[in-house]
């Protein structure tokens, strides 16, 4: 008979107690695993992703040339509002603009600015709304990619400036090659 080099040891032998302790261990990593996640991995290398999104800035309204005569006074951005109103992937900007009036209601005009692909100077695409409608832009946003606000107005060119009489909720969207205006309720009187 051959004598082996290590002593036979008494824990070398299995029992079904043994068996039940492994599965009691086994068990319990796989439900504390299903609990404790791993934190995100990061690269070593420092290699970009191959659809990486880059965010564009939206145009400025600064230095933009809006198609407006003030005259010697100069035009205000009252009001503008960024958001990709065509969806292909670059944000425009929206301004309400005026001339700058010491005295009474200048009119409105609504500009829609685009900054080219090659990142020129910002410039106005679209006029939603011409100061020479005579309306005053109120509650305006950009919702959703359309332009909403409200345009208080004039039924005739006899009611002064210091009092319109017609409010006009109104929305625009891009079609794909203009922007569509849209009243969803009639014009009434303020």
């Amino acid at each position: 008979m051959q004598q082996s080099a290590v002593p036979e040891l008494a824990h070398t032998q299995t029992r079904p107690i043994h068996w039940v302790a492994t599965a009691t261990a086994v068990a319990g990593v796989v439900a504390l695993s299903s609990v404790v996640q791993p934190g995100s991995a990061t690269a070593a290398t420092g290699a970009q992703p191959r659809t990486a999104h880059v965010a564009v800035a939206p145009p400025g309204t600064t230095g933009v040339d809006f198609p407006l005569n003030c005259g010697p006074l100069k035009a205000v951005v009252a009001k503008q509002a960024s958001g990709d109103l065509d969806g292909d992937g670059r944000p425009e900007t929206v301004a309400v603009v005026h001339c700058d009036s010491s005295m009474g209601t200048p009119p409105d005009g609504v500009y829609v600015v685009t900054r080219p692909s090659d990142g020129g100077t910002p410039r106005v695409v679209a006029t939603l709304v011409s100061p020479r409608d005579r309306v005053t832009v109120t509650d305006f946003s950009l919702r959703a990619r359309a332009v909403g606000a409200t345009l208080l107005g004039y039924s005739t060119d006899s009611v002064p400036n210091c009092c319109p009489d017609l409010k006009t909720p109104v929305k625009w969207e891009w079609n794909g090659s203009a922007f569509l205006r849209s009243a969803p309720d009639a014009a009434h009187s303020v």
